[in-house]
């Protein structure tokens, strides 16, 4: 790992929904809030968290498929919202992403060898055969036969399909991949199989991870470090082993609760899940209304992600005394 490859700087992202048919005043949805956050070179670093807390906005704001209300994302030192149309898309050669859903990211009318070689043809990188040559090389790298290369989505299953996204995001040769849930979809065995072979084909071209996900059993497996998401900030980012072994916010705690394990030997401590998010306005920590720890503090001042020792940072005011 040598220095930052993605620099996020008090990144935020609004979305105004329309009125009710009883109030005509629109509502403000706070997806992305002042997040603050590194990808380093050469790491995987895991993104977890509720469904709607913000994960797949702050994937897509990366990527540069929504703007932000405001702050930035650095990439190599630049801001990526003050691209113009060539540099955007030379940004886009280097930052790729594997959707969530195998079927819908892709093309029903092309085949899989089209699906792959899409991206050389938009960015000018071989001719015609070179072209298919090198989609055909990137097919095996993934795991798929040189016999399926003219069949369609529907006749492939779905972690097949998935193999086909991640051709498509591999064959431009990336720096960074950002995966959006890609094996939620799939059944526990092939969920096994593409883990392995995204670890795989990382130490093979050099690549940079950002992977999403809810299954924090997945994110164990395959992240370096891992950031703890909720409703649009980051609360908790820390090496992977100090998130597991030791946890220090409690929405971590209660999302490490509730993982199921098959180990009847393994005992852990149940923490309950109570309440309901906080409002959009409400003062203090969005968690507290949840959390089994909640002191005075808490319902006044909103608590900010701050170092709590060398590697790992929290946002709770009773961090280290929980």
């Amino acid at each position: 790992m040598s220095g930052a490859l993605i620099e996020i700087k008090e990144l935020n992202k609004k979305y105004a929904l329309s009125g009710s048919f009883f109030s005509s005043q629109k509502r403000i949805i706070h997806a992305v809030k002042n997040i603050d956050l590194q990808i380093i070179k050469g790491e995987t670093l895991g993104l977890v968290g509720e469904s709607g807390c913000g994960k797949s906005t702050l994937a897509q704001l990366i990527t540069r498929l929504e703007e932000p209300s405001s702050g930035c994302v650095n990439f190599k030192g630049e801001n990526i919202f003050l691209y113009d149309k060539k540099a955007l898309k030379s940004y886009r050669r280097s930052v790729q992403m594997i959707f969530q859903d195998t079927y819908s990211s892709l093309n029903p009318r092309k085949s899989a060898l089209s699906t792959i070689r899409e991206p050389l043809l938009i960015h000018h990188l071989a001719g015609g055969k070179e072209r298919d040559e090198k989609a055909l090389a990137i097919m095996a790298k993934v795991g798929l036969k040189k016999e399926q290369a003219n069949r369609y989505s529907h006749e492939f299953s779905g972690g097949q399909r998935q193999r086909i996204g991640i051709a498509r995001a591999l064959v431009l040769n990336p720096e960074l991949v950002i995966a959006d849930e890609p094996v939620s979809s799939l059944d526990v065995s092939i969920q096994a199989q593409i883990l392995n072979l995204l670890k795989d084909l990382k130490n093979e071209y050099n690549l940079t991870y950002l992977f999403v996900s809810h299954d924090l059993n997945v994110i164990r497996y395959i992240s370096d470090r891992v950031a703890v998401m909720y409703l649009g900030k980051i609360v908790e980012l820390a090496l992977n082993s100090d998130i597991y072994n030791r946890p220090l916010h409690p929405y971590t705690r209660m999302l490490l609760s509730a993982v199921p394990s098959c180990d009847p030997r393994k005992k852990k401590r149940i923490i309950n899940i109570k309440g309901e998010a906080g409002a959009e306005n409400e003062e203090g920590c969005a968690f507290q209304n949840r959390c089994s720890y909640k002191a005075e503090i808490c319902g006044k001042i909103e608590p900010q992600l701050v170092k709590f020792d060398e590697q790992s940072s929290c946002a709770c005011h009773m961090a280290g005394s929980i």
